[in-house]
């Protein structure tokens, strides 16, 4: 096992992983820009180390940076969280070429999962069922016209390296199709240096659905079930449960085994989330995140188990504890991401936090980095923290969100609060009845209604 592990990160993702070090017994390594000198993660790791001034290209995406941070503290391992350099294969290549331990897949299954054709065509090699579309980059407007002639419109075109919704473009029909084309393309080409695009079938009223797959790397592989994150704005995820409320048994366990053979196959190591477009009752693998995702404690609150212990256990070359018989659901999980944005346009909220009260009690738990006085920087992402609620069923989840709601307190700034609040009232919240476009067209209207 590891002596000292160095987390890559900041915030509540890069705190949630010193916990689960300081229960292990393992030190802690902290890094940080100089705007995070003062941060809680700073604060409660063991070490810390500068890596730069604010902006995250010249500290937490420096990666001389921090292999020079793991040899100065002698930290043995290196714990991505999620987002920056969490799904970088050169930067996972660059950790092991100095000896360090990447504690996540090979950066052969990074690199191949990063790339949307090759990795949906491995998904489809390894029988995980795929959206009807191209079969790899589609060239120009008369390419792209054979193929939306060939699985019918509406179609959507997306970039081959996109991801957070840019580089995608939806034709409705072949008036629409050259236009979309280019302005996916051009997307493309100014978010990610790299104009290709693909075709796929565009479904009306699909929910997004995920799958939770942990490998040993040495060819065993389970399934935590899925979680249910269809709740979103530009593509980006609000409101996420587990289990899905229109998921059955029969099509959990069928979708599950198909991912968790697919993860063995591979010989997959670590976390890793399979996500799919749920339509009338089948399932369309959209792109699989070879990390941990922002959402996995709803998955630990109803499995009961800890998923950053067992990707520190399986990093150091121990066994998994826990077979595929062993993970039985309890009860139901929902998670709301508390953004500091301004409502209702969601202009970022950075300031000072003048009070803060978490919320308590029962089947509740709040990962947060953020405390009385702390002031949150302009350079990085607006989350601030997760709101995590575990009931019997969800009835009682969605009361115990509601109520906690109401025991959370941040002052001194604007966040996403009042959003959940007016959500949770929501017949169609409240009965499970929403696809991917719920919440955009609910926002639409409530902007009408102002």
């Amino acid at each position: 096992m590891f002596d000292k592990i160095l987390i890559a990160n900041r915030g509540e993702i890069a705190l949630r992983v010193i916990r689960a070090c300081r229960e292990m017994g393992i030190a802690s390594v902290a890094v940080h820009s100089t705007a995070d000198a003062d941060a809680m993660h700073v604060r409660m790791a063991d070490e810390s180390v500068c890596i730069g001034p604010p902006p995250s290209t010249d500290s937490y995406l420096s990666q001389p940076a921090i292999i020079s941070a793991c040899e100065i503290t002698g930290a043995q391992a290196v714990h991505p969280g999620y987002g920056f350099l969490s799904e970088n294969a050169s930067f996972v290549q660059m950790v092991e070429d100095h000896g360090i331990t990447f504690i996540g897949p090979s950066a052969e299954h990074i690199r191949i999962m990063g790339d949307k054709i090759t990795a949906k065509e491995t998904a489809k090699s390894l029988g995980i069922p795929v959206v009807p579309g191209s079969d790899g980059g589609v060239a120009d407007v008369a390419a792209a016209r054979q193929v939306a002639a060939q699985i019918g419109y509406p179609v959507i075109i997306k970039a081959t390296a996109g991801g957070g919704g840019r580089g995608m473009k939806v034709a409705h029909d072949e008036a629409a199709l050259e236009t979309a084309f280019r302005t996916a393309r051009a997307e493309a080409k100014a978010a990610f240096g790299n104009d290709e695009v693909y075709i796929e079938k565009y479904l009306q009223r699909p929910r997004h659905i995920e799958v939770q797959v942990f490998g040993d790397g040495r060819g065993r592989a389970v399934h935590l079930g899925e979680r249910d994150c269809s709740l979103q704005r530009r593509h980006q995820k609000v409101f996420e449960e587990a289990p899905g409320p229109v998921i059955t048994a029969e099509q959990r366990a069928r979708i599950g085994g198909i991912c968790a053979n697919a993860m063995a196959k591979i010989g997959y190591r670590g976390a890793g989330t399979i996500e799919f477009l749920f339509e009338d009752g089948e399932f369309y693998f959209i792109e699989m995140n070879t990390r941990l995702q922002v959402e996995h404690p709803v998955t630990e609150a109803i499995f009961g188990v800890d998923l950053v212990r067992q990707q520190i256990l399986v990093a150091a070359g121990e066994e998994m504890e826990f077979r595929q018989e062993d993970l039985q659901i309890h009860g139901h999980a929902i998670e709301v991401r508390i953004n500091a944005e301004k409502l209702p346009n969601f202009t970022p909220s950075p300031g000072t936090i003048s009070q803060y009260h978490a919320p308590g009690g029962l089947g509740v738990r709040m990962d947060s980095a953020i405390y009385d006085g702390y002031r949150i920087p302009p350079y990085y992402d607006s989350l601030i923290g997760k709101l995590i609620v575990h009931g019997r069923d969800r009835p009682e989840a969605l009361a115990r969100l509601n109520r906690a709601l109401g025991e959370l307190i941040v002052d001194g700034i604007d966040t996403t609060v009042p959003l959940f609040r007016a959500l949770i009232e929501n017949p169609d919240i409240q009965n499970g009845e929403y696809s991917i476009h719920w919440l955009e067209r609910w926002l639409a209207e409530m902007a009408v209604s102002a």
